[in-house]
């Protein structure tokens, strides 16, 4: 059998319940993992998504804050809230689906400046990376089946980004960053699905800012968001895409929706 999952930072799952839809639609991703969901959990739409075709669902939310969701078509035999950094702050959910583990992340951002003495923030996304690689080092990975997805905040090529030299001192880009995610990546051996399809050559994008008057035009993106799977896995990668378009509907996220077919 297939199986088609999807990861999308939603950027408030309430205002994007149109693009959900849509997506449901033209996709039909047998998962959907959402990150910035930016809701409570007891106010969640499980009503809305389950009339989608999602009646198996997995929330781990807070009031207007981060905040990630499971969305499936297959039953969920176990679903998990995870936490780190000594912090509840609804970045991690852990779930069982059809025999396989699948984590689906909201790593911290890091602010705006890269330096851990001057910015909380970045020393936070440091730490949070750090926990994660040692976890996952130690054998978190049992089943040797498992899929890491979510808003990593880091684009780590040179073609994830639309001019490598002028972002190397920006947040999500710097070498720091890339050094600890590539760690992340190196502790249960995660293969980049989306990279496997796509070859690392091409430049591909999974984020536009909100700034942009044109963000299609001017085109400064960066991919935050992946698609990880264990080596056990990469030989049952069959297809990944970015769905660009998704960026230009109405009321956008900033993110556009990423989908591996396994």
């Amino acid at each position: 059998m297939s199986l088609t999952i999807t990861t999308w930072n939603v950027n408030s799952v309430r205002l994007r319940l149109d693009g959900l839809a849509r997506l449901a639609n033209e996709i039909r991703p047998d998962v959907i993992c959402l990150q910035e969901i930016k809701v409570a959990n007891e106010l969640f739409p499980h009503q809305a998504i389950e009339a989608l075709g999602y009646t198996h669902q997995a929330v781990h939310g807070q009031a207007g804050y981060h905040g990630v969701a499971v969305l499936s078509k297959l039953p969920i035999e176990e679903a998990l809230p995870m936490h780190w950094c000594g912090k509840d702050d609804s970045r991690h959910l852990r779930v069982r689906i059809n025999g396989f583990d699948l984590h689906n992340f909201y790593i911290p951002a890091g602010g705006d400046v890269p330096d851990r003495e001057l910015n909380e923030k970045f020393g936070h996304k440091l730490d949070f990376l750090a926990e994660l690689t040692e976890w996952f080092g130690k054998g978190a990975v049992q089943s040797g089946r498992a899929v890491l997805v979510g808003d990593l905040n880091i684009a780590p090529l040179e073609t994830d980004v639309w001019s490598h030299k002028q972002l190397l001192k920006v947040v999500s880009h710097t070498p720091i960053e890339v050094e600890r995610l590539n760690a992340l990546q190196a502790s249960a051996g995660w293969v980049d699905a989306v990279r496997k399809v796509i070859p690392p050559d091409n430049r591909l994008y999974s984020w536009w800012s909100y700034r942009a008057k044109d963000w299609s035009a001017s085109d400064r993106g960066r991919r935050l968001d992946h698609i990880w799977v264990t080596p056990d896995l990469e030989p049952d990668i069959q297809h990944a895409d970015v769905l660009r378009a998704a960026r230009g509907w109405d009321r956008p996220s900033d993110h556009a929706p990423v989908t591996v077919m396994l």
